[in-house]
């Protein structure tokens, strides 16, 4: 197969698997990890992918530093990050660290794909009513201060007066929109 190469970072393995299967239907070369090591000793095994999907929340970490990862190994790599738990503050650390596109979950191949192409931002996107329940609210002061301390759990939980294993909870519960 002679395709462009594309790596996938995501813990699920059934979405991960769902994804592969997409885009090698579509000519992509895939490789699948599920964090930061496990890509790192992809790109040292020489693979070096002109594409990548990376999802925010990973089991062993912040897919933010997989971004990163992949943005030092080559600047060109074309980057987005999926995610079930956007937020303002993770969407322009993503762009910061080198992510051409922030897609919130569900996500298709269609729709990364279409990422993928995409240089200029689009200003007829519709500006709908920003939510600005409590919850949502919350959420977005969560991972602004998660970015601000490196995703640091113990200092997060510190900096919002709460305990650390009432916030763990909370990053486990997926925001309702």
């Amino acid at each position: 197969m002679s395709g462009p190469q594309l790596a996938i970072v995501e813990d699920d393995p059934a979405f991960s698997e769902t994804l592969a299967r997409s885009f090698q239907k579509r000519g992509y070369q895939v490789r699948t990890c599920t964090g930061l090591d496990e890509l790192q000793a992809l790109l040292r095994d020489g693979f070096g992918p002109a594409y990548a999907v990376v999802d925010l929340k990973l089991v062993g970490g912040s897919g933010l530093e997989c971004v990163k990862a992949l943005n030092e190994h080559d600047p060109e790599t074309r980057i987005v990050v999926l995610t079930g738990f956007a937020s303002i503050a993770t969407a322009v650390e993503a762009i910061k660290l080198g992510a051409c596109h922030y897609l919130a979950k569900p996500s298709n191949a269609d729709d990364i794909e279409a990422a993928f192409g995409r240089t200029d931002g689009d200003p007829n996107v519709p500006l709908g009513a920003r939510p600005t329940s409590l919850k949502n609210l919350e959420w977005e002061r969560i991972h602004e201060t998660l970015v601000d301390t490196g995703f640091n759990i113990s200092e997060t939980a510190r900096r919002l007066g709460m305990h650390r294993r009432t916030l763990a909870r909370k990053l486990e519960k997926r925001r309702v929109t």
